[in-house]
């Protein structure tokens, strides 16, 4: 039977939980995810536990936080004046936004602190800090 190797397409589902057990996200209901395995397209620990599976097997992987999203990196809370937000928009803890940078890229954040004066945006990913646990279904190669 063919096993995974680097630059193989493949086609998994899969069921991710942080440490207490609730659920982060999940393929089920939704298509198979496709990715080329070994080439950085989905997160190092995820991308290594393909490796070697053949279809139809099962496992389940606990991957540590430097092979997930990382540690979470305070300089990425920044603080905006109140007064940079439009006027008809009431920022609230909570709430995700988009923003861009110089070069044009766009990334999410969410708001972790609003004062009279400021807006704190944390660009963190959601799972960056987190170990993670991965159930996985290799369902095709190729």
């Amino acid at each position: 039977m063919q096993q995974v190797q680097k630059g193989d397409t493949v086609n998994v589902h899969y069921h991710g939980t942080l440490i207490d057990g609730s659920t982060f996200d999940s393929s089920n209901g939704r298509e198979p995810l496709q990715f080329i395995a070994g080439t950085g397209q989905v997160i190092k620990g995820f991308d290594d536990a393909v490796m070697g599976m053949e279809t139809g097997d099962k496992k389940t992987v606990n991957i540590p936080v430097n092979e997930a999203y990382g540690e979470r990196n305070e300089d990425m809370i920044m603080e905006h004046p109140i007064s940079e937000f439009p006027a008809d928009m009431k920022p609230e803890i909570g709430m995700e936004l988009q923003m861009g940078d110089d070069a044009g890229n766009v990334f999410p954040v969410v708001i972790v602190e609003v004062t009279e004066e400021s807006v704190s945006l944390d660009a963190n990913h959601p799972l960056a800090g987190h170990d993670l646990t991965f159930e996985i279904e290799l369902v095709s190669i190729g």
